[in-house]
């Protein structure tokens, strides 16, 4: 896979001129510049586009086109540009727990996330969970809290099964559940083609974008757009104009979007 990735390009796309060997300090910058300069974001499935996960799509997509996308793109990209580095990386899937009750079964495998294998033991890396989007990686080492910049996080134990978590005010709450079980690109087809194109799905029906800064975490659902500060200040306001929506996109999350303001707008759910 690395062979065909455009190292030079990405590098230039997230900002990063650092060093270019395998370690934890590479993997943590490039980890926070991922999240900072390349969205999650709906934008494809939202406008009934397929989502394509082949390496040179990945690249035209978020590189040349300055466009986010959703977890398995974005992982896919950061695991190419890893591997590139020389890094360890194997692809895992989870289930999303987020916002859901703690009693609430499991759905089906709808989320890529990465383990990379450092000399010190396995990490867990992910650029592209977006309803919570945390800026670093942290150890694969179960009830231990980590603090990254934005969050706190910890791994529970749940059968054969991890389940990751963040700290919120009210308390610790599932962000997802997965097993250190490798997948395969045919693996992660099925499970995107399941979360883009499924009638059911979320991601055909709501605009979902978030950015994680080192001074804010930007985060847009649908026409209601919201800044969380490092400061503990919290700035909301609600998009009422195409022109509003598309401001947002460009000058706040970084994106280009892929239609006009009026056809986007078209698409957001009404209440």
């Amino acid at each position: 896979m690395s062979e065909d990735f455009d190292l030079d390009a990405y590098l230039a796309r997230i900002g990063y001129d650092g060093p270019r060997e395998p370690t934890l300090a590479v993997l943590t910058d490039l980890h926070a510049r991922q999240v900072d300069a390349i969205p999650f974001e709906t934008m494809t499935p939202l406008l009934g586009q397929p989502v394509v996960l082949g390496l040179a799509d990945l690249q035209a997509k978020m590189v040349a086109q300055r466009r986010g996308g959703y977890c398995f793109e974005l992982n896919g990209l950061f695991k190419a540009a890893l591997e590139a580095l020389g890094f360890k990386v194997t692809g895992l899937a989870a289930r999303v727990r987020w916002r859901m009750a703690p009693e609430q079964p499991d759905g089906p495998l709808n989320h890529m996330t990465l383990r990379v294998d450092l000399d010190n033991g396995p990490w867990l890396a992910d650029v592209g969970f977006g309803g919570h989007t945390f800026a670093a990686p942290i150890r694969m080492t179960p009830d231990v809290e980590q603090t990254v910049p934005a969050s706190t996080l910890r791994l529970v134990p749940h059968g054969a099964s991890m389940t990751l978590q963040t700290r919120l005010a009210e308390g610790w709450r599932d962000l997802y559940r997965f097993r250190d079980e490798p997948q395969s690109a045919a693996d992660y087809e099925v499970y995107s083609w399941h979360t883009s194109a499924y009638p059911s799905s979320m991601f055909r029906a709501y605009l979902i974008s978030e950015r994680l800064t080192p001074e804010r975490r930007i985060t847009l659902i649908n026409n209601k757009f919201t800044q969380r500060f490092t400061d503990g200040r919290v700035v909301e306001r609600v998009l009422e104009t195409p022109d509003a929506l598309v401001r947002v996109l460009t000058d706040e999350l970084g994106l280009a979007p892929p239609t006009d303001a009026e056809t986007l707008f078209a698409r957001l759910p009404t209440e």
